[in-house]
Formats: C-alpha cells, structure tokens, sequence
C-alpha cells in the first residue's frame, strides 16, 4: 500500500480523501517540511509549526474546492501558506529589520549549513535582511517563492493566484531592489 501511494499524484490523492479522508495524509508525508522550512525562514520556527498545522487544516477543509487536474498541490499549499505567513508578516518584518541591524539570525540551523553560508555570504545577510524588509509583501513573497522554494513563474502564480505577467514584473522589481543593496553581481 505505501508504494501504491508513493505512485498516486496529488490532485488523484485529494480527490480519493474525499471518500477516505486518511489518503490526505499522503500530502502532509510529502510536504509539511518543505511547507515548515519555508515559513521557518519568514518567521521563525515556533511560528513555523502554527504555519505548517494551519495549512494542512485549510488545506484539508477546502480540498472539494481544489482543481484535480493540477497533479502538484506543491504551489496550492504554498499558497495557503504564504496566506497565513501574510498575516505574521510584521513578526517577519521585525525579524528582517533586527538582522539588518544586529546581523544575527535568529532562526538556528545546522552547523555545516552555517559555515558554507556564513564563508560565501562574507556578510552580507545584513544587507540581504535590509532588502528583504524593504520590499512590498507582494514582490516579497514571489522572490522568495522562486528563490527559496525553487517555484516556477506559473507555479508561483498559482501559489499566489496572480497572473504569470505579475510575477515576472513583481521578481523583477524585487531582483532591482535587492541589487540596489547587493551590488549587480549578487543577483544576476
């Protein structure tokens, strides 16, 4: 049964949980740590975890809503999910703000991580925090859709219920913005 779910996509997944709610589950396995680390980076980790059980929860409650012939719920959720994060932005703008000041994240990872990152980054996640802060929530959650999640423009789109044109232009003036701060090479 576990590899027979493995193989099911997931617009056929939500459409089986309408009759047998247990196959949603499969959704929560396949993304509730991308969903987390996601959110962890906007918000923090405790903020992380009301993120990731409010999605699934909406997600779980507005699965007759959703359109099965998609086969990724990957951009349905991170929708959902930058939604929530959008009402816990201040939280995050403070967050970037007091890293633009102070330079420490606050958010913890692991220790390889942060050596490889802290060596290239040579200091910059100040400046990077100042930009971050800076944008529009709406520039700011495409860039970080596309930059952090590795979405697609259309898978973007779909997560934010924006044209495709919209994402491009709100990218392009997040991408401006940022090398403003970072300098041409940062973000070419």
């Amino acid at each position: 049964m576990g590899a027979e779910t493995v193989e099911i996509d997931d617009g056929e997944l939500i459409r089986r949980s309408a009759h047998d709610p247990e196959q949603f589950a499969a959704l929560f396995d396949r993304y509730a740590r991308q969903i987390h680390l996601y959110a962890a980076r906007r918000l923090g980790t405790q903020a992380a975890d009301d993120i990731v059980a409010e999605t699934f929860l909406a997600a779980f409650r507005r699965r007759g809503t959703y359109d099965t012939s998609f086969a990724l719920a990957r951009p349905w959720l991170y929708g959902i999910a930058t939604t929530l994060i959008a009402r816990h932005r201040r939280q995050e703008e403070r967050m970037l703000r007091a890293l633009s000041r102070t330079g420490v994240d606050p958010l913890p990872e692991a220790l390889a991580d942060t050596v490889t990152r802290r060596v290239t980054a040579q200091g910059r996640d100040r400046e990077l925090a100042g930009a971050l802060a800076s944008l529009s929530r709406g520039d700011r959650d495409v860039l970080l859709l596309v930059a952090w999640e590795d979405m697609s423009y259309e898978e973007a789109a779909r997560a934010l219920d924006i044209p495709v044109g919209t994402v491009r232009s709100r990218l392009h003036r997040a991408r401006k913005k940022a090398r403003n701060v970072l300098g041409d090479e940062e973000l070419s």
